[in-house]
């Protein structure tokens, strides 16, 4: 007969696909039973009624528990986390407390959070976040991406989650995830390709939700997808996340390049850091030749880094130049990322040393209160 403590290991290798813990630690199995023929019976806990991950959580159960030696038959039970289960789960979750707070504008996060903004629409500052995104997790660290423009939300297609919806446990929201990356957006919520026509205090109490109950884990680096302009969400950005870093994007042409200087600028009324700036569309490669072609002009990225610089009086870079390829559009319509379905491509290449210096940045205390009082030794 297979040991009872060796089953309960296998399960312990069994990780809930949405919260990605151990079922074993998130209190999900419910049972476990041996026969004298070796087959062995597991109990396991739904978090929700109609949970849609069921098959591959016993799927998956299945295939662990089987690999157990002495298991000659695996049999799984669903059933469903009763209401207190369900609290004492998302207080767990939460650190052993039911209050919702922001958990990256806590001083002890070591989440890196980029806010990534433009001043003007078309910018293709949504492609941008999600292949930063693709990239920093395919470099194996932990992401997340908040679709903060509300009202033009469009990053879950392009990151490829399509039509998955969050699992909803108490209070607390269970992100989808495609290619390594964490997802949260308006359009999860509504039916269709509904508008969303709300006014201020809701689009700062969605973006609030999205950061305080949609539970995100232990992630190295959460992105956010602003609106373009410096409107509502760009403040309630600064107010819940203050100590979140600004991306600048913005295209070689000069009016756009002035309209993202203005956006950058909010930087200094909030008192945030501007991380650096991104030129998109920087140019176009000759398909008979090596040479550029400047569709949108030149030079854009360093007028706003520059003018950014002045105004804040902090050195503002140009992280990088991303040049105009047909595999970066048709990989957002398809939801396959350019860093990951052609890495080496002009495009993806430049996607991907950006994410790099991005990335590469190390999670630290520097800056952050330590809680230490000073004390007169007499």
């Amino acid at each position: 007969m297979p040991a009872e403590d060796a089953v309960r290991a296998a399960l312990a290798t069994v990780n809930d696909p949405e919260i990605h813990r151990p079922i074993t630690e998130l209190g999900m199995v419910k049972s476990v039973g041996i026969a004298a023929d070796g087959t062995v019976s597991v109990a396991v806990y739904l978090t929700v009624q109609g949970c849609p991950m069921r098959d591959t959580i016993a799927a998956n159960v299945r295939t662990a528990v089987a690999a157990v030696e002495g298991v000659t038959a695996v049999e799984v039970e669903l059933d469903v986390m009763s209401d207190e289960q369900r609290k004492e789960l998302a207080a767990a979750l939460r650190g052993g407390t039911a209050e919702r707070e922001v958990p990256f504008a806590k001083p002890g996060s070591l989440t890196r959070v980029y806010a990534v903004a433009s001043g003007k629409g078309g910018v293709g500052k949504s492609s941008v976040t999600v292949n930063l995104a693709a990239a920093m997790a395919a470099d194996g660290l932990k992401v997340g991406v908040v679709d903060a423009d509300i009202y033009g939300h469009s990053v879950p297609r392009m990151i490829g989650v399509g039509d998955a919806r969050p699992t909803q446990v108490e209070n607390m929201i269970m992100p989808p995830s495609a290619n390594g990356v964490k997802v949260i957006s308006i359009g999860m919520f509504t039916p269709g390709n509904a508008p969303v026509v709300w006014r201020g205090p809701m689009l700062h109490r969605a973006l609030q939700q999205f950061l305080a109950d949609v539970y995100w884990g232990d992630l190295d680096v959460l992105l956010l997808d602003l609106p373009p302009g410096t409107g509502d969400i760009a403040i309630s950005v600064a107010q819940l996340v203050p100590n979140a870093e600004i991306l600048v994007v913005t295209t070689p042409q000069q009016a756009a390049a002035e309209v993202a200087e203005r956006a950058g600028s909010i930087a200094v009324q909030t008192h945030q850091k501007i991380v650096g700036v991104v030129e998109n569309m920087s140019g176009l490669p000759c398909p008979h030749c090596d040479e550029m072609v400047d569709v949108f002009g030149t030079g854009g990225g360093k007028l706003v880094a520059d003018g950014l610089t002045k105004t804040t009086g902090a050195n503002v870079p140009v992280l990088g130049s991303i040049p105009i390829d047909v595999r970066l559009r048709e990989g957002g319509d398809e939801g396959k990322p350019v860093v990951l379905s052609d890495p080496d491509s002009p495009a993806g290449a430049a996607l991907r040393a950006i994410a790099g210096k991005l990335g590469g940045r190390q999670r630290g205390l520097s800056g952050m209160s330590l809680g230490i009082t000073p004390r007169n030794k007499f």
